[in-house]
């Protein structure tokens, strides 16, 4: 039971730091530069009020994407081959065609090989059918690996397109296998970004086709009708299928206006790639339309007038100040690997989590009377002990959530308040084998001692169960379960800080002070 200076000062100061670390949340906006930490709790959606969306990856619109480029790429190794075919399509969740001679069916195989892949790490399988029929079919192990793939990407690519709009402490996670939950506090007009979350922001450039089409309308094979969103041009271009340059090689996109027209603009910058690949098409194109297209819509086709080699484009569109933004935001954030889907969409309130907060501050208060008032009427002096470790108990949590800047939530809430009741577990344990003790005759110092070393491990064991489910709930839940996960983890720890360590502590300093001949009055 004895403390050396140095341990008393280092127990004091670890308390210090607490409440240090704990004030930022309580003092005014104005007495907060004054303090040398401002870092405090932030609200969690629930609280705070704001915006909550669960977005679905459209996982089978990219992997068609992929079976329609992948169609491109069979009838360019056929006609190169010069191997006739009929019937090259997408159908049932497969590349297939039909070989016109049955006779060149393995040299049309031995082509399909390196697009499909050598197996078993292939993208895909080729599948003989009747009547000289070759498919292309997606292997699943590729398919999963792609659609897991596509989920991180769109996570990604969602917190930069979030982070870029200025909302403070977003949390976006997954959830399940091909779902995103977001949640965006103090936002109460979500439009702006559902508007930059449900664009998948995919540009590419293609040259404007010079085929005639017939007279039916139907587009020739490589190319395709894109509508327009240039009020001024046509209702539709008729495009190259090929991709000259594609948008993932852009480094940089800003709007600006024009200094000549005036009008919003954006100023986009390629990678080495993408300007050797944009230098070289309108090197060889001059005097052709290079349609500009975002989302399959073609934003404006502009004649290229001379070779454009710096790597530095303009895209004009009839921009507004906020849609020049807009674009500039989504590009700079990259395309999303599929176009998302919004399944659900809530907004709390702020006075509803204005309502939380108070009940939770009343239920934290009225809990720890209880505690306090039930310590003091059943342990006396110990209980008083234990009621000091658990006020300072609760102003380390504050203290390390603070640090930590962690995201507060009404699970949070239920957290300290179940902290409140933890925290004395130890206390009690402890002062029940001291009374044990002592009945079987031992002297205060001999009883209390034993008390603090025998009921030792029993906290231990207790505690540290509790802290592997919460890690399993950490790891396995999603945003508010693991906040509660947090809050109850770092009580538990501070919990023991106080019990074991603090409340030991003052006991040591009483028995010092005060030498008492009996702990059965």
């Amino acid at each position: 039971m004895y403390y050396s200076r140095w341990q008393i000062a280092a127990i004091a100061f670890a308390c210090f730091l607490g409440v240090l670390f704990a004030l930022p949340n309580v003092v005014s906006q104005d007495a907060l530069r004054y303090l040398p930490f401002d870092r405090q709790i932030h609200l969690g959606l629930d609280l705070k009020g704001g915006t909550y969306l669960l977005l679905q990856v459209d996982v089978a619109a990219a992997e068609h994407e992929r079976l329609e480029s992948t169609v491109d790429a069979v009838r360019r190794a056929l006609r190169g081959a010069e191997i006739g075919y009929a019937d090259l399509r997408v159908a049932g969740g497969m590349v297939s065609f039909r070989v016109l001679d049955p006779s060149k069916v393995d040299q049309a195989r031995q082509l399909l090989r390196p697009i499909a892949g050598a197996p078993p790490n292939g993208d895909y399988e080729i599948v003989a059918g009747e009547n000289s029929t070759l498919a292309l079919k997606p292997t699943e192990a590729a398919a999963r690996a792609r659609a897991d793939d596509a989920l991180q990407r769109s996570i990604e690519i969602v917190r930069r397109r979030v982070d870029e709009t200025g909302v403070s402490e977003p949390s976006i996670a997954r959830q399940g296998s091909d779902r995103i939950a977001i949640q965006l506090p103090g936002v109460q007009d979500p439009e702006r970004l559902k508007r930059l979350l449900g664009t998948t922001a995919k540009m590419t450039f293609h040259l404007v086709s010079l085929a005639t089409p017939s007279a039916a309308g139907i587009a020739p094979p490589g190319t395709e009708y894109l509508p327009s969103n240039d009020p001024t041009g046509p209702a539709r271009y008729l495009v190259q299928r090929a991709v000259e340059v594609d948008g993932a090689h852009l480094r940089d996109a800003r709007a600006a206006a024009n200094q000549q027209t005036g009008q919003w603009v954006v100023n986009i910058e390629f990678d080495a790639v993408g300007s050797r690949q944009f230098g070289d098409t309108t090197r060889q194109n001059v005097g052709r339309q290079l349609a500009i297209v975002l989302d399959n819509k073609v934003l404006s086709a502009p004649v290229i007038r001379e070779p454009i080699l710096g790597g530095r484009a303009e895209i004009s569109g009839h921009f507004t100040a906020a849609s020049a933004n807009e674009l500039a935001i989504l590009l700079r954030g990259g395309a999303l690997p599929a176009p998302l889907k919004i399944l659900e969409e809530r907004t709390v309130g702020p006075n509803l989590g204005a309502d939380a907060i108070r009940t939770g501050i009343y239920a934290c208060a009225i809990g720890g009377v209880l505690v306090i008032a039930f310590m003091l009427f059943y342990y006396r002096l110990f209980g008083i002990f234990a009621s000091v470790g658990l006020v300072v108990n609760l102003i380390l949590l504050l203290g390390a959530l603070s640090l930590l800047q962690a995201s507060l939530t009404l699970p949070g809430i239920v957290g300290i308040l179940l902290t409140v009741g933890m925290s004395v577990d130890a206390n009690v344990l402890i002062n029940e084998r001291i009374r044990e003790e002592a009945r079987k005759g031992r002297g205060p110092v001999s009883a209390i001692q034993t008390g603090f070393s025998k009921a030792m491990s029993t906290i231990i064991d207790a505690n540290l169960t509790t802290l592997l489910k919460m890690m399993i709930l950490y790891l396995l839940g999603t945003g508010p379960v693991k906040g509660f996960a947090i809050t109850i983890s770092i009580g538990i720890l501070t919990s023991m800080f106080t019990a074991v360590v603090l409340v030991r502590l003052l006991v040591s300093l009483w028995l010092r002070r005060a030498r008492p001949k009996t702990l059965l009055a």
